[in-house]
C-alpha cells in the first residue's frame, strides 16, 4: 500500500506514530504494553534506535527516533513491529484472565486474511506515518502532542505522571521506563 509518508534522513528525528488494527484498546493491560517497552529497549541496545521521546498510548504508539550511524530507521521499525506483533498476540492467546481474548483475535486474524504480507494475524496497521523533524519548531511541537497524548485523553492530569511515556525524563528529569538521548 502506498503512502505520502517516507522516512527521511536516518541521523534525523522522526515522529513515528503506528496503531493497532481497528483501533483496538489492546495497550489497557499492563502485561502488553510491558512488551513494547522491553521491545524498545532492546532495539536502542542491539538495533541502532536513537529514542528520544515515547509514549505508549491505549491502541497506538507515539515515538520520536533516529539511527545511529550504519543502521536505518526503516529496519528498525519494521522490525520492532514484527516482534511485537508476535509476541503480543501470543500473550493474548496465553492470557487466561483476558477477557476479551476471541474478540481481539478474530480481529486480528481478519485483518491477517485482508493482507497478503500475513500468514495468521495482523496486529499492526501497515503504516507507520514517519514525519522528518527538520526544523526546532517541528521537534517541539511534536515532543510535546506526544507527552500531552495521556493528558488530553484523560490518563492523566499532568505529563510526568504517565508511566508509559519519555515525559517523566523531560519533565521532571529522571530516568524512566525506557532510556532516551535527548535532542
Amino acid at each position: 500500500m502506498a503512502t505520502k509518508y517516507k522516512f527521511g534522513d536516518n541521523r534525523l528525528p522522526h515522529f513515528i506514530t503506528f496503531a493497532v488494527v481497528n483501533w483496538i484498546d489492546v495497550f489497557t493491560r499492563e502485561r502488553y504494553k510491558e512488551l513494547v517497552v522491553d521491545s524498545l529497549k532492546f532495539c536502542i541496545k542491539e538495533k541502532g534506535l536513537n529514542l528520544h521521546a515515547w509514549v505508549i498510548m491505549s491502541n497506538h504508539v507515539h515515538l520520536i527516533a533516529s539511527a545511529r550511524e550504519g543502521f536505518e530507521l526503516v529496519n528498525i521499525i519494521r522490525d520492532l513491529k514484527k516482534y511485537t506483533s508476535k509476541m503480543i498476540i501470543s500473550s493474548i492467546e496465553s492470557n487466561q484472565q483476558e477477557s476479551r481474548k476471541d474478540w481481539m483475535l478474530w480481529l486480528f486474524k481478519r485483518a491477517g486474511l485482508q493482507n497478503s504480507n500475513n500468514k495468521i494475524y495482523q496486529f499492526w496497521q501497515q503504516d507507520n506515518h514517519p514525519v522528518e523533524l527538520n526544523t526546532n519548531k517541528m521537534i517541539e511541537q511534536r515532543l510535546n502532542y506526544l507527552h500531552e497524548n495521556p493528558v488530553e485523553s484523560g490518563l492523566v492530569t499532568e505529563a510526568q505522571y504517565y508511566k508509559y511515556s519519555s515525559a517523566t525524563d523531560y519533565y521532571e528529569e529522571k530516568s524512566g521506563l525506557v532510556p532516551v538521548s535527548f535532542m
